[in-house]
């Protein structure tokens, strides 16, 4: 006989903490939009012609922003 088949409509989400967390990480990961951690939170407007001609600051520009990405990059 074969064996029945479940799928995740059919089967039911164990209700303990390991479930919660790896839920809590898959929804702030779809709220971010990937995986991982950004690693550069300088808006991208920063980067455009108009941005860089009034000096709005980049990690290449500006040490401070830089140090937020380095921060960002290992995820503090």
């Amino acid at each position: 006989m074969a064996e029945e088949k479940t799928t995740t409509r059919t089967r039911k989400t164990p209700d303990d903490g390991v479930a919660q967390e790896i839920q809590r990480v898959t929804d702030e990961a779809s709220e971010q939009g990937f995986f991982g951690v950004a690693v550069d939170p300088t808006p991208n407007e920063n980067y455009t012609v108009a941005g860089v001609t009034q000096g709005a600051p980049t990690p290449e520009t500006d040490e401070k922003t830089a140090a937020e990405a380095r921060r960002a990059s290992f995820g503090r």
